[in-house]
């Protein structure tokens, strides 16, 4: 007994994704209502065919009544036309509820990737994610628009006909129902391993997927590499990883149609036997046994389909189960159940106390330990430190894309862990050393640090940025379509269009991430003095790799190994002699080695 409670909650423990599905599906009940109505109906069409072919041969050719049987066709013409409409009506609505549920499920889970952590994205692939995104619900798709109408189509003709069957000829329906748990048990046994493979070769796609996306998306430098050869040959044994997973999953499926089709029509071929001997015995009419056989052929037709509706179920659960996995997924930085707000008065202050932290794909390796320090509204403070010293970090924890695993982290005097992660980041700006370029036009690019800012505020930032003149020149102006990544435009100026995005976000605070390491020399003067005009009654924060860069600050924050191990002003952290004045050293005795060497 124990045994077969626990046989049944496994059963529904492999329903489960798909029952994840019915909340996005009774959202649509007029269209569901619509589509169980014109099924139901063809369903009943189809099965009133044999009862006029048996009064057609039982009274139509044994009297030999022309005009019986003329009549008869004539029905069966009306029949089909009713069949005809209710099956193209089932269709598109069931074709729509299917685009409807999908298009759900995709603005869905893209809305829900969106608001996930960086932490998750630390150790995700981009590519499987897209797979997710795409192939995932394809599959959902075919399942809920076509897969789940057929089964339910089927599952109806064959109850139906079983119904029938027994109405017409109780003793040969006898014979009929003994061989159903024939055919019952191995679509269930089968299907197990089905839904099993069609989720390995789920994944294995999804793999190659990803292998793909992130070598396409750097294509430049798979070509400068001259490696094409290594990925080609790397993704060619994905996708026969994948190609091998699929072959499994459609071998299995085969073995599971042929099992049921080859059962069902034997016992077909059975019955057909029995009932030709009761025909002969006068027992039942030639128009009776043609009625039945007819009814089991449906049957038979209906389970053998539901053979390999059963594996197309098993597909879409396997991906059912990792959209829900997915969506599942929550996010570790969130807003508390009652976020303090922060002040209304945006001043821009900014605070480190005791903060320590690691990261979650790092947990071995200390990246800030019990640093304090604070920013004054209207500062500007430049950190340096050698790679790995903490100083990203830092910007990270101010944008909340991280908790800190102790101490605390103020803006504006309020704890970022109890405020909204997005009215924290409203108050920020950032200028990444990556810069980020969309695939859209220029206008777009730098709109999207103030979506809804007017043209001409737009074209102003692009002013004060020192790009409205490189934007001017391109073919079609602000409208012009920069690329992916921004492949069309130079380094400096992906750089002045993410300076324009910040100067449009009008922020109390301004992260800038060495912002103007991209740029040749005439270029970073222009956006030096642009830059010195933002900054201007903002707090800013700058990670300098170039010592030119922090002269003007008002403070510098030397750090290492995640801790500040000097701070002052360049003059005064010269006269110190220690980790800055060496990192000054160095820089400027090889810019002047490099200086002396070409003038040589």
């Amino acid at each position: 007994m124990s045994e077969a409670r626990a046989e049944g909650a496994a059963r529904v423990a492999r329903l489960t994704p798909l029952r994840n599905l019915f909340p996005y599906v009774l959202r649509y009940r007029g269209k569901v209502a619509a589509a169980l109505f014109f099924l139901s109906l063809a369903a009943a069409t189809t099965l009133a065919l044999p009862v006029a072919v048996r009064r057609m041969i039982d009274h139509g050719f044994s009297n030999s009544d022309s005009a019986f049987i003329a009549n008869y066709f004539s029905m069966l013409v009306a029949i089909a036309g009713l069949l005809a409409v209710a099956s193209a009506c089932r269709y598109y609505y069931v074709i729509m509820l299917g685009e409807r549920v999908v298009a759900d499920i995709r603005r869905d889970v893209f809305t829900h990737v969106t608001e996930l952590s960086p932490a998750f994205f630390d150790t995700a692939q981009s590519g499987e994610i897209v797979s997710r995104l795409t192939a995932d619900t394809t599959q959902v798709k075919v399942a809920v628009g076509a897969t789940a109408s057929v089964a339910l189509r089927n599952l109806i003709l064959a109850l139906g006909a079983v119904v029938m069957m027994v109405f017409t000829s109780p003793k040969l329906s006898g014979l009929v129902i003994v061989a159903i748990p024939l055919i019952v048990l191995p679509l269930v046994a089968f299907g197990r391993s089905v839904r099993r493979k069609s989720r390995i070769a789920q994944d294995t796609l999804a793999d190659a997927t990803a292998y793909a996306s992130e070598q396409i998306g750097a294509v430049r430098t798979l070509q400068a590499f001259t490696n094409e050869s290594l990925v080609t040959s790397r993704f060619s044994r994905a996708v026969e990883a994948a190609f091998g997973a699929a072959r499994s999953s459609a071998l299995a499926r085969a073995f599971l149609t042929f099992v049921a089709i080859f059962i069902i029509f034997t016992s077909i071929v059975g019955v057909l036997w029995f009932g030709s001997r009761d025909v002969l015995s006068g027992a039942i009419t030639a128009g009776t046994l043609s009625q039945f056989v007819i009814y089991a052929v449906m049957a038979a037709s209906a389970l053998g389909s539901l053979s390999e509706v059963w594996g197309d179920l098993s597909q879409a659960a396997g991906a059912s189960e990792r959209i829900t996995e997915l969506l599942a997924e929550q996010p570790a930085i969130a807003a508390p159940p009652v976020a303090k707000p922060l002040p209304e008065r945006r001043i821009g202050s900014v605070s480190f106390d005791d903060v320590s932290f690691v990261y979650p794909a790092r947990p071995d390796r200390s990246a800030l330990d019990r640093l304090s320090f604070a920013v004054k509204p209207g500062e500007t403070v430049a950190i340096v430190g050698p790679s790995g010293a903490g100083k990203s970090t830092i910007f990270s924890l101010i944008l909340r894309f991280y908790d800190p695993l102790s101490g605390t982290v103020r803006i504006d005097g309020v704890n970022v862990r109890e405020a909204d992660p997005r009215q924290v980041r409203g108050r920020v700006a950032i200028v990444p050393q990556d810069v980020t370029i969309f695939a859209a036009s220029a206008r777009d690019n730098i709109g999207f640090g103030r979506p809804g800012a007017t043209d001409a505020e737009i074209e102003a930032a692009a002013r004060a940025a020192h790009a409205d003149e490189f934007i001017r020149r391109l073919p079609d102006g602000y409208a012009t379509q920069l690329g992916e990544r921004g492949v069309t435009l130079s380094g400096g100026q992906r750089q002045r269009i993410a300076i324009a995005r910040a100067i449009l976000r009008e922020a109390p605070i301004l992260l800038l991430d060495e912002a103007t390491s991209a740029l040749d020399a005439e270029s970073e003067t222009l956006v030096q003095t642009a830059l010195g005009e933002l900054v201007r009654g903002r707090t800013t924060l700058i990670i300098a790799h170039r010592l030119a860069t922090v002269l003007k600050a008002d403070r510098i924050l030397v750090m290492d190994h995640g801790r500040i191990v000097e701070e002052g002003t360049h003059q005064s952290l010269v006269r110190q002699n220690g980790v800055y004045a060496r990192l000054a050293k160095l820089q400027f005795e090889t810019g002047a080695s490099a200086f002396q060497g070409a003038a040589e």
